[in-house]
């Protein structure tokens, strides 16, 4: 396993600038070797794809943009917890993508990601586009049984096309629900807002008894209300966190594919991922569609997203201590 701080430790310090060294998730230790998954509470993989967007792409580039955005450890100094310190946390670099072909990407995803299971650690994905929560959710649901699912997003990801193909960043969580991978009357949707998905979808999610929050209830009801229904609603058991950052509103993600105005703040995002993480038994989690290249977005969206992969850690380990 390779220690991206080694050098600085030799000097006797603790950590690095930045800037500097091997460009891993919070300068942790890392590795592709299944073999050195032993004894590891969480495994950062990263899937660099965005084949099956359906507006703007660039989101292929979101994982490195979020490990540059990555700072060193510490604690956390709402809680006065260090992740990791209290977690055993690696950067299990990316999955073997295939640029142009969606299907055999989707299939190296679910195999890094089933590595991370097997091993029992919790995979933490940094996509790529949100087509990439499919394969997560299946390796995950591989070992663990068909899982509850947390959802952030502007939209529902439950069509059951998009530009008549089935394969598609609007299409996972259908697929998903469809085929017994996440329980419907275990799956929550925070911060819906704009114009898509239509009634068909919605007719198709009631029957399916999923719960949805639309950014009126995430207003009117406040984040700390919705959070507390969502662990109502989901419940024990095993649960998958899944966070499209352009739940945000623009003014705290420019760069993602499909921006929509009216979103969350960062603020409550960040706070909910943490609180979710502390009082659910998370299995996976990911976050996507951070799209580094699009323009003035500079590095603000690969930061927040960083950072939710922070809280959800934070939560980890509270809720281990």
């Amino acid at each position: 396993m390779v220690d991206p701080l080694e050098r600085w430790r030799e000097l006797g310090l603790p950590d690095k600038p930045d800037y500097a060294g091997l460009l891993t998730f919070a300068g942790m230790p890392y590795t592709q070797d299944a073999a050195q998954l032993d004894g590891v509470d969480v495994a950062i993989v990263g899937a660099p794809t965005d084949d099956l967007v359906s507006d703007r792409p660039g989101a292929r580039f979101g994982p490195r943009a979020i490990r540059a955005a990555s700072c060193p450890p510490g604690p956390h100094l709402e809680t006065g917890i260090d992740a990791f310190s209290a977690l055993r946390v690696v950067d299990f670099g990316d999955a073997a993508v295939l640029p142009a072909d969606p299907v055999r990407t989707h299939e190296q995803i679910g195999r890094t990601v089933g590595q991370v299971v097997a091993a029992g650690a919790i995979p933490m994905v940094l996509g790529g586009d949100h087509s990439i929560t499919e394969p997560n959710v299946r390796a995950v649901a591989a070992k663990h049984g068909p899982v509850g699912l947390v959802h952030f997003d502007t939209h529902t990801d439950t069509g059951t096309e998009v530009f008549d193909a089935e394969l598609s960043h609007g299409t996972p969580m259908y697929r998903l629900v469809r085929d017994g991978h996440v329980v419907g009357s275990r799956y929550v949707q925070i911060g819906l807002r704009g114009y898509w998905p239509g009634e068909a979808e919605f007719t198709w999610q009631r029957q399916n008894a999923i719960t949805s929050f639309f950014m009126h209830d995430v207003r009117e009801l406040g984040i700390r209300e919705v959070v507390e229904r969502t662990v109502a609603a989901v419940g024990g058991g095993p649960v998958f966190l899944t966070v499209d950052v352009d739940v945000l509103d623009p003014v705290f993600a420019p760069g993602t594919g499909t921006p929509e105005p009216g979103g969350m703040t960062s603020a409550d995002l960040l706070w909910a991922c943490r609180e979710l993480a502390r009082r659910l038994q998370l299995v996976g989690v990911d976050v996507v569609e951070v799209l580094p290249t699009a323009i003035g977005a500079a590095d603000v969206t690969a930061l927040v997203a960083e950072r939710v992969v922070r809280e959800a850690l934070t939560g980890i380990a509270q809720r281990r201590a």
